[in-house]
């Protein structure tokens, strides 16, 4: 039984005499293989069947391989190939016959073709080349109700002589329309571009390509290309009409879905919730175009909220700017009465604290300057007796008594004059 299963296996293994690659054939290169600019940051790639290749009914197939300005490798059974990437530094690929018949590839030597990058000084070029796409409505008689919008910005090149002058072109698509809007830094070099109504899908997807080049009188400017995912640059528009509502503690917001061509259901919404008297934000990520909150009924809110399409309906691109902010709410002064009670609480822990204070200065003071005692009038009392002895013989009783009174002394009642 054991032979019987090694014999079948051993057939499993070895494959039929039809599917190996004859060993007298050899594959050969393909010939004019060219590599053509065809658009800004496109190249075509084509090339022809080796006229000597035998047999000429084999299936042959292509490997390609890029190598420059990135690695890359793909097989076709196409003549051609179009290839999106940046040109500026140049582009390098590679191709091979290959036959894909049997358990063992045949493939043929490889050969090249290169295009040399364009000429320009080094340091020439701009950097930090940014792009966005935003939506607006088109208006009526329209044949697309929605317009999209593109905004690029640069930084100009470090070793760009003062002259320099830099140009905005842009592709999507067989679409390639030049810049015609700039705006300028200080020196009057263009640093921006506008294009208000592009040629870009609102639904678009694929690649945009940007291209900037440059003139001057004293140097070859270098160009630099980039490319831009569509959905990835697409700044969603803020949400529209935006009201907020309070009832007791509950907060309710509510809004209208963005300018765009996507259905209300492809868009997320982050919501923010400033407490302005006790400086507390709450941020808030939700799919619906309502949010309800509980709050504190005594305070004042601002409240902003922004967009983005959401990853359901497209690769997710940038959130929109936040809206400008409503104000509900307000911070309630307190009633009269709690004034009230707050004085005259704050009146008898004034009085409670200073009474024990003066009392204290008080009896310092006391103890500093003690009163000085009136001494006795000795001499006011030998007077009225001397002037008493001296009148008694001739004066009446009653002046003696008015004398006496206007010496300040007192007339006690059966006294002898």
């Amino acid at each position: 039984m054991v032979p019987v299963l090694l014999i079948l296996w051993g057939a499993t293994v070895i494959p039929p005499a039809d599917l190996l690659p004859d060993p007298k054939l050899s594959l050969l290169p393909p010939v004019n293989f060219t590599i053509r600019v065809t658009g800004l940051a496109q190249v075509l790639l084509s090339w022809e069947p080796n006229p000597d290749q035998e047999p000429r009914n084999a299936h042959l197939e292509y490997h390609v391989q890029i190598q420059a300005p990135q690695d890359d490798d793909f097989e076709t059974g196409s003549m051609e190939s179009t290839c999106v990437a940046p040109l500026h530094e140049g582009f390098s690929a590679s191709i091979r016959t290959i036959l894909q018949e049997g358990h063992a590839p045949l493939a043929s030597s490889w050969v090249s073709a290169e295009l040399q990058a364009p000429p320009g000084s080094p340091g020439t070029s701009v950097s930090n080349l940014t792009c966005a796409t935003s939506t607006t409505t088109a208006g009526g008689g329209h044949l697309r109700p929605h317009r999209v919008s593109l905004h690029c910005t640069w930084l100009s090149g470090e070793e760009a002589p003062p002259d320099t002058q830099y140009f905005l072109y842009y592709r999507y698509g067989s679409w390639t329309e030049e810049c015609q809007e700039y705006s300028k830094d200080p020196t009057g070099r263009n640093t921006a571009c506008w294009v208000p109504r592009s040629f870009i899908s609102s639904k678009g997807h694929g690649w945009l390509a940007v291209h900037v080049n440059g003139t001057s009188r004293t140097a070859a400017i270098r160009p630099f290309d980039q490319l831009f995912g569509v959905q990835a640059i697409a700044r969603a528009n803020p949400p529209a009409n935006v009201t907020a509502q309070i009832q007791g503690t509950r907060l309710s917001i509510r809004w209208d879905k963005p300018i765009s061509a996507f259905p209300q259901h492809c868009f997320d919404y982050e919501v923010k919730i400033h407490n302005t008297k006790k400086n507390y934000l709450q941020m808030e990520r939700i799919t619906t175009n309502a949010f309800v909150s509980a709050i504190d009924h005594l305070s004042k809110y601002s409240i902003q909220v922004r967009a983005a399409v959401s990853p359901a309906c497209r690769t997710a691109g940038l959130w929109s700017e936040w809206t400008p902010p409503i104000y509900v709410g307000s911070e309630a002064r307190k009633p009269l009465m709690e004034w009230l009670l707050i004085l005259l609480t704050v009146t008898v822990c004034f009085a409670v604290l200073i009474c024990p204070l003066l009392c204290r200065i008080c009896h310092l003071w006391a103890r500093l300057f003690p009163p000085v005692p009136t001494p006795k009038s000795h001499i006011k009392d030998l007077l009225v007796t001397a002037h008493c002895e001296k009148a008694g013989s001739s004066a009446t009783e009653t002046e003696v008594i008015s004398f006496v009174e206007g010496l300040g002394c007192e007339v006690l009642e059966n006294s002898v004059f």
